[in-house]
């Protein structure tokens, strides 16, 4: 997507959002502004961050910027590869998202709270969220 920004929010953003960050507000509000600004909302992370505070998939799935991201079968495959190696469900959809594809040469940065999760990811770039 030659010319579009993109970037994915992880659990720890979500959550951050949920409590409401400043800084992972102004992302989402930043999107609505046009159309070729993307937030991309891997699903297993809304999944883990719904699990932790009630109520967050319902208010993410209800924002017109946020763009949920289903898991399908090659992201099954590379989250199962992943998890083999020790990472955990969540953090793989995040990681398979981030990792270059046609549409997205250069990838697309994980927003998080806690960008040392990613330290050993190959790949991955992360945009730190302040708490």
């Amino acid at each position: 997507m030659s010319g579009s920004v993109a970037v994915l929010y992880d659990e720890t953003a979500l959550l951050a959002l949920g409590a409401g960050n400043s800084l992972a507000s102004q992302f989402v509000a930043n999107t609505e502004h046009g159309p070729t600004r993307h937030v991309y909302v891997p699903a297993l992370c809304l999944l883990s961050a719904d699990s932790l505070r009630k109520g967050l998939a319902d208010h993410v799935g209800a924002l017109p910027a946020a763009e949920i991201v289903e898991l399908d079968f090659s992201g099954l495959s590379a989250v199962g590869a992943l998890m083999r190696d020790g990472v955990e469900w969540h953090l793989g959809h995040a990681v398979h998202l981030s990792r270059p594809t046609i549409d997205w040469p250069d990838g697309r940065p994980v927003v998080t709270v806690r960008p040392e999760l990613y330290a050993d990811m190959p790949l991955v770039r992360t945009i730190r969220l302040p708490e």
